[in-house]
């Protein structure tokens, strides 16, 4: 997935879904760090502030957890919101 700069979806939106589909995916392992807000805008060509608001959101939503002057981690699974079953 990719961000698209010609959807009228907020880039912030498009990233949290990006994440939280990598996230969902197995991608990124419950408890394991996130990437780098600069490393985020560095590769998915966004703005600082993009990233924030979108790791903002996945906070509120329950899939990550910030940790003062260590990082971004994938919350633990009993913590992500409720998965509609397939």
């Amino acid at each position: 997935m990719t961000i698209d700069q010609l959807d009228p979806t907020p880039l912030w939106q498009q990233l949290a879904a990006i994440i939280r589909e990598r996230i969902k995916a197995g991608d990124f392992e419950p408890r394991q760090p996130l990437p780098s807000e600069a490393q985020l805008q560095q590769e998915h060509g966004v703005a600082r502030g993009t990233v924030r608001r979108a790791m903002r959101a996945l906070g509120e939503e329950g899939w990550t957890v910030t940790v003062q002057g260590r990082g971004t981690f994938v919350a633990p699974r009993e913590s992500w919101p409720e998965q509609p079953e397939s």
